[in-house]
């Protein structure tokens, strides 16, 4: 009796949530925005008034002719994306991130936080699939660095990718993490599930947002979803984006057996970046002498992977830096491959102009695991 009224419960709030969604992609598909949803080659859909929106195309903002009727539209929109994820926006707390009914990103910020009325901020991801392949048809890598990385993700080297907002950080770590083994285990995290892995043993983690409940704040954050994933035997943790305390929890994984782990972060080099995990570690290690942190953090990441716009506004991969060990209190990088915009080795655009590309610096990598990778892939060849 009791597990058939379970089932009837648990039956009613799919069909409201099927409901909701599909509320949603009618009201989507006759608004203003619909043909920005179904052009591929917009990426960002920034909606700040009724007459003010913008999209993203080719990294380039673009103001769009498209408008709503009135704010009152916006806010109903807002309200449906919300709705249909089982949620409100709290007046408390009008700050909200929800994804659509194609995967799309979603961020509301509504009055009084937002001035002049509500503003949402829609990230699209590619339907395609995404690989490292795919990245070197697009410019974003050369096929030789695609392999490099290939080697990295099987090889379980732990790395950090880098780069600023829109620079393809979680796109660079899809394509990368789909040369994990199939054989392993793994947990990513993040606060709105975005990546897509083809391998047979994921578990997907999402955060859950601060909310009121009978006057309680309740909320489960990357660093608790981090902690948990550390009970959960997993080969691999994959982070979204590290940005606070949980940065703590992601070194320790990385430093006690889940090598091969990796997470994004935003800095605008591969040091800069080094800097800001010293930064975000602060909190939890403020009693703990620099050195100290900073050989944690060389002993956890091998790699940093850099991305950000080449000379003409498109993504491209900056740098690949290897993390060495440390030289007196400071990190000791080198860098394996780098963008050259020397015009080095006929780097010529069809303007004319230098766009650069990604060369090997003639530095081979000190780490033991992917010596002995190449070692192996080397012999094989020879065979």
């Amino acid at each position: 009796m009791f597990r058939r009224h379970t089932d009837r419960i648990i039956a009613d709030i799919a069909n409201q949530n099927t409901e909701r969604s599909r509320e949603l992609e009618n009201l989507l598909a006759s608004s203003t925005i619909a043909p920005f949803l179904k052009d591929d080659t917009v990426t960002d859909i920034l909606i700040n008034g009724p007459a003010d929106i913008y999209i993203n195309r080719q990294s380039q903002l673009i103001k769009t002719e498209g408008a709503f009727s009135s704010q009152t539209k916006i806010d109903e929109l807002a309200s449906l994306i919300v709705h249909a994820m089982g949620r409100e926006i709290d007046p408390k707390r009008p700050l909200v991130d929800a994804r659509l009914p194609d995967g799309s990103r979603v961020n509301i910020i509504a009055p009084p936080m937002a001035v002049h009325g509500t503003v949402i901020s829609i990230r699209k991801f590619p339907h395609r699939d995404i690989t490292l392949e795919k990245l070197a048809e697009f410019g974003t890598i050369t096929p030789e660095v695609g392999e490099f990385l290939k080697l990295c993700a099987q090889s379980k080297i732990s790395m950090l990718i880098s780069g600023g907002t829109g620079t393809g950080k979680t796109t660079m770590l899809e394509a990368i993490s789909k040369h994990i083994p199939y054989s392993e285990r793994i947990i990513t995290i993040e606060d709105t599930a975005e990546l897509k892995l083809q391998q047979p043993h994921v578990v997907t983690l999402e955060t859950k947002e601060p909310r009121m409940r009978d006057d309680r704040l309740e909320e489960v954050n990357i660093a608790d979803l981090v902690r948990n994933a550390l009970r959960m035997r997993p080969d691999r943790i994959l982070v979204g984006e590290v940005r606070g305390v949980e940065v703590f929890d992601m070194i320790q994984a990385m430093n006690t057996g889940h090598d091969g782990s990796m997470t994004t972060i935003h800095a605008n080099s591969a040091r800069d970046a080094i800097t800001r995990i010293e930064n975000l570690l602060g909190p939890t290690m403020q009693n703990t002498p620099i050195i100290s942190v900073r050989r944690q953090i060389i002993s956890a990441i091998s790699m940093i992977v850099q991305l950000g716009y080449n000379k003409q506004g498109k993504r491209s991969l900056i740098s690949i830096t290897e993390l060495v060990g440390m030289e007196g209190d400071m990190p000791q990088l080198q860098e394996l491959f780098t963008l050259r915009t020397d015009g080095a080795k006929g780097h010529k655009l069809e303007e004319g102009g230098q766009e650069g590309k990604l060369v090997w610096a003639g530095i081979s990598p000190r780490c033991a695991k992917l010596v002995e990778a190449f070692r192996t892939r080397k012999s094989k060849a020879s065979e």
